[in-house]
């Protein structure tokens, strides 16, 4: 027997021996969870390989939270979250928070005069813009730049990171061990005390970073404009990034408002996992997050998606490669047949021996990639089970939507292999593994879970449910859900520069 071949079996072993330290029963024994008299959760987990620590912060808000009119709040508000508070980042900030509350009146000024549906006065409004931006820059004199960041770094802090999607907002990097303490009043004193200074500035950031990702990207303008069709009355159908519109007219007071709202203990999990103690750590986090005023969570209704009843179709032609994509509706993560979409995404998907890549990249040669997966655009409200392909040159997009229904068929009408079923739960497991194999990893799924189920035990169960599916759960859902008239079908088709349509510049 060669060296090769031994490796998938001490891989196997590998993982085998791994997972007898990763069962739900082992962790119970690392991780502390207390729930503060304000209502914010604390996750710790104790992994004691290294000195440092990583955490997550989860706000369980998302751009499905931002206010008709405003979106791009919850993703602006997360771009203010760097900035400071009233002791880092300013020079005097009484005097600064003066220069702030005139930049918000004289904004209020410019945006009423320049919203007027008739009689703008044009030379007024460019004197309210002028006194507008000569706010800005006297409150700018106050600004220390980047110094949140820059305490972090000095710190020993790595990759100092966040992101906004559709369902929620979180915060993340790693310290030392011995900068437990400094993290934990940086971190909690950034939503007690937040100041939204350089508003507009980054504001304009995040125009640009609209114009690059969307507006200039055709797969932006096509998931844009796809979740748009797809969800007609779920907030799903507004861009995390905002419309322009919105972005030309919100303000820091808007942002302030959001933050009020959304950003209260209740709504808020901070998991911690690493070389930390949680005997001596819970007081330290308690003493610093207990300082965050206690309010109500906020209301979470929404507007409910109807049932689809046609095929809905968005058609982009675009000097670039062609792409297909279709969307079938299906209920939210709490689902009962939850794991049996994770079970299709799996036999659909995962690496060279899944369905979609044998058929349409090995055997059929039409694609150059092709997958399936649930999610899109979130998880927490009912969403889409998503496939889509990239045609080869010389390909077309039917062709590769003829392939790709020719599985989905497959689905329905007959029952996956044993050994499928067998190497979906398979990998379940060592994904589960590799998940909680580093304190970033492990941190963000045991505040995800302690978030969306109420308990970080449920990342393990996630597991037992997957083991549960049978052959007959995945011909059942796929029949009930891949439906022509559940589906929203985006294409983009290549043009040639003559066929292309000149685009102005976003308004």
């Amino acid at each position: 027997m060669n060296h090769r071949s031994l490796k998938p079996i001490a891989s196997v072993l590998f993982l085998a021996v791994l997972a007898a330290a990763q069962d739900v029963a082992s962790f119970e024994k690392r991780v502390t969870v207390k729930k503060l008299s304000n209502g914010l959760t604390i996750v710790i987990c104790e992994r004691h390989e290294a000195p440092v620590f990583s955490f997550f912060t989860l706000v369980d808000a998302g751009s499905a939270q931002d206010p008709m009119a405003k979106t791009g709040l919850a993703h602006m508000f997360e771009h203010m979250a760097f900035k400071g508070t009233d002791s880092i980042g300013t020079t005097n900030y009484p005097a600064e928070k003066l220069a702030l509350q005139k930049v918000e009146l004289s904004y209020a000024a410019y945006i009423t005069e320049r919203d007027k549906p008739v009689g703008r006065d044009e030379a007024k409004l460019k004197q309210l813009e002028k006194a507008w931006q000569d706010d800005i820059a006297a409150a700018q004199k106050y600004v220390v730049p980047n110094q949140f960041g820059k305490i972090i770094e000095q710190n020993g802090g790595r990759d100092l990171n966040a992101f906004t999607d559709y369902d929620e907002t979180a915060y993340h990097y790693s310290l030392p061990a011995n900068r437990l303490e400094l993290w934990a009043y940086l971190e909690s004193d950034r939503f007690l005390h937040p100041v939204l200074r350089e508003f507009y500035k980054e504001r304009s950031v995040v125009i640009e970073e609209r114009r690059m990702r969307t507006d200039s990207y055709p797969i932006g303008r096509l998931l844009e404009q796809f979740n748009a069709a797809a969800f007609e009355a779920h907030p799903y159908h507004r861009p995390t990034v905002g419309w322009m519109s919105d972005l030309n007219s919100f303000s820091a007071t808007d942002a302030e408002h959001f933050f009020h709202e959304y950003y209260v203990p209740s709504n808020m999990v901070v998991a911690v996992a690493g070389d930390v103690n949680a005997a001596t750590a819970m007081p330290i986090l308690e003493k610093y997050f207990a300082r965050l005023p206690a309010r109500p969570k906020p209301d979470e209704t929404t507007t409910v998606e109807p049932p689809q009843n046609s095929e809905r179709r968005i058609e982009l032609k675009e000097q670039t490669q062609p792409l297909y994509l279709e969307g079938y509706h299906r209920p939210g993560y709490l689902s009962k047949d939850d794991a049996v979409y994770d079970a299709i995404t799996d036999l659909m998907s995962d690496g060279r021996t899944s369905r979609l890549y044998r058929a349409l990249v090995r055997d059929k040669k039409i694609a150059a990639y092709s997958a399936g997966f649930t999610g899109l655009p979130g998880i927490k409200y009912p969403h889409l089970f998503a496939f889509y392909a990239f045609p080869l040159p010389g390909r077309t997009t039917q062709e590769v939507a003829v392939a790709i229904h020719a599985e989905i068929q497959r689905l329905k009408t007959e029952d996956i292999s044993d050994g499928e079923l067998k190497m979906i739960k398979t990998r379940a497991k060592a994904n589960l593994i590799r998940g909680l194999a580093d304190n970033e990893g492990l941190a963000t799924d045991l505040a995800t879970y302690q978030t969306r189920y109420g308990d970080w035990r449920e990342l393990f169960r996630s597991v037992d449910r997957i083991e549960n599916v049978t052959k007959a759960d995945i011909r059942r859902v796929a029949n009930e859900t891949f439906t022509d008239t559940n589906r929203t079908v985006g294409v983009i088709e290549t043009a040639s520069p003559q066929a292309s349509a000149p685009r102005g510049g976003a308004q």
